[in-house]
């Protein structure tokens, strides 16, 4: 696998990068759906509420907390999870910036 030399990307451009990477996958916008219904921080198993087994779902809540989307407490022998707030308010800011970009006017293609 090739080298994808991020140093010669803004700082934007990987952190846009890295969210869309972090969602990029249904299970994982499915554990964020979950997350938000919820509005709480959940310490039970999400294997039921997803339908994944319990390596997988553990896989997708470590990708997303490793881009800060959500945190997470240790309570007891279990892990309780929920969103972080101030860095979904960034990743919304940095991907409507990106997304309401003006199109150009031009006859291309």
């Amino acid at each position: 696998m090739g080298i994808t030399k991020t140093e010669i990307f803004t700082e934007e451009q990987n952190t846009l990068a890295q969210f869309a990477k972090a969602i990029g996958h249904p299970a994982r916008v499915a554990i964020l759906q979950y997350l938000f219904k919820l509005n709480a921080c959940v310490c039970g198993d999400l294997v039921e509420e997803i339908g994944l087994a319990q390596p997988t779902i553990s896989q997708h809540l470590k990708e997303l907390k490793n881009v800060g989307l959500i945190k997470g407490n240790v309570e007891g022998t279990s892990v309780c999870y929920c969103i972080d707030m101030d860095q979904w308010q960034k990743m919304a800011h940095i991907m409507t910036h990106f997304l309401n970009q003006e199109l150009p006017k031009t006859n291309c293609c």
